[in-house]
């Protein structure tokens, strides 16, 4: 780990120590939240309940469930990488996020098991280590509601549904990593979340071969509201203690910072590498403390979703997202609300602010006004795209993200061409 420590890199093991500190933090806080008993009965509500979008687990299971819920999870999920001595690194830091965000409002400790065994046997089938894939089965455990939803066929036999969970999570995890390698070249990384790209056209399929036997999908709103101040103090004491840490641990880590700043964050990137640990901390801080009072200012609620949502963007500030590129997104999403029939506060609408971010590359490289544009763009298709899978695909967002890149991207790329051709003098 570079620079992590002012005296010695710190090891793998302390490294994976310190990322288990997050999920450790939020399982203190649910028990402080929530008597243990009712965390179990609530755990159990969470498991058994559908998961497709939206539905707040803070609701379903009480706050303290579903944080104890997303830290266990995060914690095995970590375990898992430590015992097949992955690399530390960037993805390690975002793929620990990400399930801990979205463990508040739909994965859970059931449903994401078959689906990381079909990348499992997708490696073996390849004779290749399954380390290869295992992040891509982190970020293809967005389809895990198709997984519940099966188990709610109420027509079919039990028998019959356990084996046809078992069977969706498998086919899932085998076609994901093929698909998640394709489609990064449809938009070339200018959307961060490519396995949610992927997750759409998977779940687009699926659930229509469902609706095709009569399966019905229904709608779902489960919203938890009335608690910002909590999650106010909660959040800023994690964030600070994140930024203090960077700057505490390494003299040259603001000027690490800076440098991430500069950085256009196209997929593929790799602050940690490129940057060291002490730099990324700083960012996944001020990443977090920013969209945080973001939505607080704009009257949002803060919640399981929109916790989810700010920790996609503090994992990311390791693989992407830095201040200068998430804003100009944001601005754009902001912007739309006022334009547009719907309002910034509306639940889709305040997941749509925060998860536009995946569009940061196009801000870092093609500047601000491209940036707000891809943000208006973003808030039109992520609040309509998904009836076409009814909520099963939880990254919604990465879905309607890879769109708008594909859309958007070329039409820029052909303007800043012809601009340079012209300033060359050459025929147009």
């Amino acid at each position: 780990m570079n620079r992590f420590g002012i005296q010695r890199p710190l090891s793998k093991k302390k490294c994976f120590l310190i990322l288990s500190l997050l999920p450790l933090y939020f399982i203190v806080a649910g028990l402080f939240m929530q008597p243990v008993d009712e965390i179990l009965q609530g755990i159990v509500q969470i498991i058994r309940e559908p998961d497709f979008l939206i539905t707040d687990y803070f609701v379903i299971g009480g706050v303290g469930a579903a944080f104890v819920n997303a830290g266990v999870l995060t914690l095995i999920c970590i375990g898992i990488m430590y015992a097949l001595d992955m690399n530390f690194d960037g993805h390690t830091v975002t793929s620990t996020c990400l399930m801990f965000g979205f463990s508040l409002f739909g994965k859970n400790l059931l449903n994401i098991w078959m689906i990381l065994v079909g990348v499992f046997l997708y490696a073996k089938y390849h004779k290749t280590t399954v380390k290869r894939y295992l992040y891509v089965g982190f970020y293809g455990t967005s389809l895990s509601p198709i997984v519940s939803q099966v188990m709610h066929i109420v027509d079919l036999p039990l028998p019959l549904r356990l084996l046809l969970c078992a069977a969706t999570g498998i086919i899932i995890g085998f076609v994901l990593p093929p698909l998640s390698t394709h489609v990064h070249y449809s938009h070339k990384g200018y959307s961060l979340y490519n396995v949610g790209f992927a997750g759409g056209i998977i779940a687009t399929v699926i659930v229509s071969i469902l609706k095709s036997f009569g399966v019905t999908i229904e709608s779902r709103l489960i919203w938890f509201t009335g608690q910002n101040q909590t999650f106010i103090i909660l959040l800023s004491i994690l964030f600070g203690v994140m930024i203090l840490y960077g700057i505490i641990t390494d003299p040259m880590a603001l000027e690490d910072y800076r440098s991430i700043l500069r950085s256009y964050g196209l997929g593929g990137t790799d602050y940690y590498k490129s940057e060291g640990g002490a730099a990324v901390m700083i960012n996944m801080g001020v990443n977090g403390l920013v969209t945080m009072l973001f939505v607080v200012m704009v009257g949002g609620d803060l919640n399981g979703p929109t916790i989810g949502g700010i920790f996609t963007v503090v994992g990311f500030s390791a693989t992407g997202k830095h201040l200068r590129n998430i804003l100009p997104v944001m601005a754009g999403v902001l912007i739309a609300s006022e334009a547009k029939s719907w309002n910034i506060t509306d639940p889709s609408a305040i997941l749509a602010l925060l998860l536009s971010t995946t569009l940061a590359p196009i801000a870092g490289e093609f500047g601000i006004i491209a940036g707000v544009i891809a943000g208006f763009l973003h808030s039109s298709v992520a609040l309509n795209v998904g009836i076409v899978y009814g909520g099963m695909n939880l990254y919604n967002n990465g879905f309607a993200g890879g769109l708008v890149a594909m859309f958007l991207v070329p039409v820029i790329q052909s303007i800043r061409d012809r601009r340079a051709r012209a300033r060359g003098g050459l025929s147009l």
